[in-house]
């Protein structure tokens, strides 16, 4: 949450971040550096570069053969200018990966007002990408383009201080997405006379989507030094997917050195209204998918982070440095989409019905490490 008073720029920073992701047949890890200079009380200027690699496959893209191995590198450069009580941002990203180009421009404002009581921003993003697919290996590509895609987001939110320890905040997030929006990795499937029991086929999706998402949240400073949170978030779209996000969060500094902070949240959603685990035949409808994003589901999260400013004095040219441990659990439930890799028709299958075979769930682990050196 943005605490509402006076716009102030941050401290200048170097950020150095690894992450890595594990769960769902997936293996994610993150490298990433950051650099932030004020150049006045009034400009800044930040940089950050990001790679990820990807190896393995969800098991929805598994049950079509197919196995990811990627690199995305990620390039962002944003500046921010403060007039009055107004904080201006504008940044821009460019994501490339050997099948996927996206470029990314955003601009947002925060204005305080009300003797820096009220906290007002207003945002605007904008994103053209190049959508294609890897016909042939990790080690050797082969990249068919098959189209473009646009996104633009609006929000708009308020931030209010009550009391002297409690802050509440609002925010109103409107998405428009349109052009080639479907996941070229990932297949329906129907049911057919083969052994199996079924076939797979292309998935079909609307070339237009809508989202709105609303969040309220409130923050309450406790008289031991700690802080607790909580925060709701309702979205809904177009293709008829609806969803409830609860967090509560609880951060707790011990003496001058230590931060302890813990996160709980929980998410639901219902299914896209052009989703199914198992069509009835081909071609059934004009639009099908059986991504396992658009299908019921639930995941909880529990979540433990420690900040050590193991140079609160600074060292060298630093002023102060942080170190950061932030480990997630994650846990996926889904009502309606069956983990067909590993339980079919066949006898290594377990012989389940088509249609039948268990519903997918998995847990995954989140591994995050932040350094931060402010100068």
């Amino acid at each position: 949450m943005c605490a509402a008073g006076a716009a102030v720029l941050p401290d200048d920073r170097a950020d150095i971040f690894w992450s890595s992701y594990r769960g769902g047949g997936m293996d994610i890890t993150g490298e990433s550096v950051l650099v932030r200079k004020k150049f006045s009380e009034q400009f800044a200027v930040e940089a950050n570069y990001f790679v990820d690699k990807v190896s393995g496959a969800s098991v929805d893209v598994l049950s079509n053969a197919s196995v990811i191995k990627d690199e995305r590198k990620q390039k962002s450069l944003s500046v921010e200018y403060i007039h009055d009580k107004t904080l201006y941002n504008l940044s821009y990203t460019n994501s490339t990966e050997r099948d996927y180009i996206s470029n990314t421009t955003h601009f947002s404002l925060s204005q305080d007002m009300f003797g820096d009581l009220t906290t007002v921003n207003l945002g605007f993003t904008d994103s053209r990408n190049r959508v294609g697919e890897n016909d042939g290996t990790a080690n050797t590509p082969i990249i068919t383009w098959l189209g473009h895609s646009e996104s633009r987001s609006y929000q708009a939110g308020l931030s209010q201080i009550l009391t002297r320890n409690l802050i509440v905040g609002s925010t109103l997030e409107v998405i428009t997405d349109q052009g080639f929006l479907s996941n070229p990795y990932r297949s329906i499937r129907y049911v057919d006379a083969v052994p199996l029991g079924y076939s797979l086929g292309t998935q079909v999706y609307p070339n237009t989507h809508t989202s709105t998402a609303v969040e309220t949240r409130a923050k309450y400073y406790l008289p031991w030094r700690a802080a607790a949170s909580v925060s709701y978030r309702y979205y809904s779209d177009t293709w008829d997917v609806r969803g409830n996000t609860i967090e509560l969060d609880y951060v707790q500094p011990f003496s001058n050195k230590f931060i302890v902070e813990g996160r709980v949240r929980h998410y639901s959603q219902n299914h896209a209204s052009f989703y199914s685990d198992l069509f009835d035949q081909a071609n059934q409808q004009n639009f099908e998918a059986r991504d396992q994003n658009l299908a019921a589901q639930t995941n909880n999260t529990i979540d433990g982070k420690v900040t050590w400013a193991f140079a609160p004095q600074g060292f060298l040219l630093f002023k102060r440095a942080t170190v950061s441990f932030d480990v997630s659990r994650i846990q996926f439930k889904y009502g309606d989409f069956r983990n067909i890799k590993a339980y079919n028709d066949t006898p290594a299958g377990g012989n389940y019905p088509v249609g039948g075979e268990p519903l997918y769930a998995f847990d995954a682990m989140v591994y995050q490490v932040y350094l931060s050196m402010f100068f």
